[in-house]
């Protein structure tokens, strides 16, 4: 499925677990990973031979969001447009996830910031260790939530408790994710994590995968109609954002490891 070994992809008994490998940074999204992503995702969509599956991060992170570092972002640089990376790079990710009528399980072994966090929010079932952080991060660099946070963010635990995290970016533990309803399980270790996430999967792929289907279809016109024009609005705001000084200088500051110094504009 790809050559790289940025992402693992293996399929066992009707499940396929796909692998963010990038552990010495928590498993951040680069351009290789999102697309090795929508590649692996693609692939198990078309896998009659796949009846569910799982996403999980190598190493003590699940996702920590973009890689800004990677963006390699100067103050002279006006050519990037945020909006069109979260077009071609997420955008497609969360939408065939949803689009996918095959139950996918996010086994969240670390932290999940950012895109990241958007990542296991998408997921049908999400299983964490109890020191999991979910982070808001975009404020931190004077952005506003992305990759559908502000979708099912907001959907999942309610306004109140969604909009306190997207602006104050503080993080929320798996044990309150699990009393907002955010998360199916928390777990003591990664040993019962994987054996949760494994044990959830294999009654999943015998299941009668066509109802499964069926009903992902129903949940999604349900509670998910306006999911692609919400992903698309949040792209032109993540434009504006991007544009700001204050992005700016958030990257910078993040780079520097000091704290930024907002202007508003």
């Amino acid at each position: 499925m790809n050559d790289s070994n940025i992402l693992i992809y293996n399929v066992a008994n009707g499940v396929a677990t796909i692998t963010l490998n990038r552990p010495d940074k928590l498993n951040a999204f680069n351009d290789e990973l999102t697309f090795a992503l929508q590649d692996a995702l693609d692939g198990a969509n078309k896998d009659i031979n796949v009846r569910a599956l799982i996403i999980t991060g190598a190493g003590r992170g699940f996702c920590a969001g973009q890689d800004l570092a990677s963006r390699n972002i100067k103050d002279s640089d006006t050519s990037f447009n945020l909006g069109d990376s979260i077009r071609k790079r997420y955008n497609p990710i969360i939408i065939k996830m949803r689009k996918i009528e095959k139950p996918i399980i996010a086994a969240i072994n670390g932290v999940a910031a950012g895109a990241g966090a958007s990542l296991a929010f998408a997921c049908d079932f999400r299983l964490a260790l109890d020191s999991v952080k979910f982070i808001q991060s975009f404020s931190k660099v004077g952005l506003v939530p992305d990759s559908g946070s502000t979708f099912f963010l907001t959907r999942l635990i309610g306004l109140t408790k969604a909009f306190e995290l997207m602006l104050l970016a503080d993080p929320l533990m798996a044990n309150e994710a699990l009393n907002f309803g955010l998360i199916n399980k928390v777990c003591s270790s990664q040993d019962e994590l994987m054996n949760e996430v494994n044990t959830l999967a294999n009654k999943l792929s015998v299941g009668p995968s066509f109802a499964y289907g069926l009903t992902k279809r129903a949940v999604n016109k349900a509670i998910f109609p306006d999911l692609e024009e919400m992903l698309e609005y949040e792209a032109n705001l993540q434009e504006l954002a991007g544009k700001s000084l204050d992005f700016n200088e958030g990257v910078q500051a993040f780079l520097n490891k000091r704290d930024p110094v907002y202007q508003g504009k």
